[in-house]
């Protein structure tokens, strides 16, 4: 007899990842991915009949922890506005058996924004020290929580529509922050810009700012969402999440390469490569964009170290 898979709700994976080292664990995953002991297959967009909504599933595999899995994440069509959850199902390779059903908000936020700072770490000149991240929910203020001690920041500059300048929510998390009035002030002078909204279209025009900045972006589920003008592709050196699934899912990158001539072999490094030292670091002779999906691997890392804790 098999015992049933343990069942984590939202606020005890909350407690939980707050005991395990989640940079550290995705590090690793990346590393495994770029020495063949990971498999991440692409994303699994499936719709739903009468336009009632779709799901993406999330897949990977992690050969020397045992374990496979998938997150899937549903997004409802109703009439008081759309629903979106995501679980995640961790597998046994050995036996074939359910370890965990977690629920994914979680893990989505804490890996989407770990994954960013890993990209911080490694491509942000070291020199950096202002730093500006769009958005304020709770992915942003993830980001922030991940990238506040990887820099020397002397500035951080945080601007959202829907933020006021007496706004201290923000400012309680790190003695540094500011509240922006306008996008355009709290990209001024930047090193860093941070984009973690959920917007469909552009949020910030690359070839206004004012130097060369390294630009993360994580976009959202709609369809071709994009946080930059896809046709400044072009302009900067576009790294990414993993390239064998990114340029294929990203829509900036699709509209690139469908409108603007962009190809996604012009993708200069991805985490994998990048955490293993196979690619250069980026000269700054002009913009540098890193663009995440978010792997299923990453989730199920996370799924994984939550279980290995219970």
């Amino acid at each position: 007899m098999s015992s049933p898979p343990h069942v984590i709700n939202q606020t005890q994976a909350r407690e939980l990842l707050g005991q395990v080292d989640v940079l550290q664990i995705l590090r690793a995953l990346f590393r495994d991915l770029a020495a063949g002991h990971a498999v991440q297959p692409p994303q699994q967009w499936v719709e739903f009949p009468q336009g009632a909504g779709d799901f993406i599933n999330y897949l990977g595999v992690l050969a020397q922890d045992g374990v496979y899995g998938m997150k899937t994440s549903p997004y409802i069509v109703r009439e008081q506005g759309p629903l979106v959850t995501a679980w995640t199902l961790l597998m046994s390779t050995h036996t074939g058996q359910p370890l965990l059903l977690c629920d994914a908000a979680e893990l989505t936020t804490a890996r989407t924004a770990a994954t960013t700072a890993l990209a911080v770490d490694a491509l942000a000149p070291q020199a950096a020290r202002r730093l500006a991240i769009i958005g304020s929910g709770k992915v942003a203020q993830a980001h922030l929580h991940y990238v506040k001690n990887l820099r020397d920041w002397q500035s951080i500059n945080f601007f959202s529509p829907s933020l006021t300048a007496t706004d201290s929510t923000l400012q309680r998390l790190d003695p540094r922050v500011s509240i922006a009035p306008t996008c355009e002030a709290a990209l001024e002078d930047a090193d860093v810009i941070l984009l973690c909204t959920s917007s469909a279209g552009p949020v910030i025009d690359p070839s206004r700012l004012s130097k060369p900045a390294l630009i993360t972006s994580i976009s959202t589920n709609a369809p071709r969402a994009h946080e930059v003008p896809p046709q400044s592709l072009n302009e900067m050196d576009v790294f990414c999440d993993y390239r064998q699934t990114t340029p294929g899912s990203a829509g900036e990158m699709l509209i690139a390469a469908e409108q603007h001539g962009w190809n996604p072999s012009a993708v200069m490094g991805d985490l994998p490569e990048l955490l293993s030292d196979q690619v250069q670091r980026p000269s700054y002779n002009r913009h540098v964009f890193f663009r995440s999906i978010g792997l299923g691997l990453e989730d199920i890392a996370l799924a994984n170290a939550l279980w290995r804790l219970l």
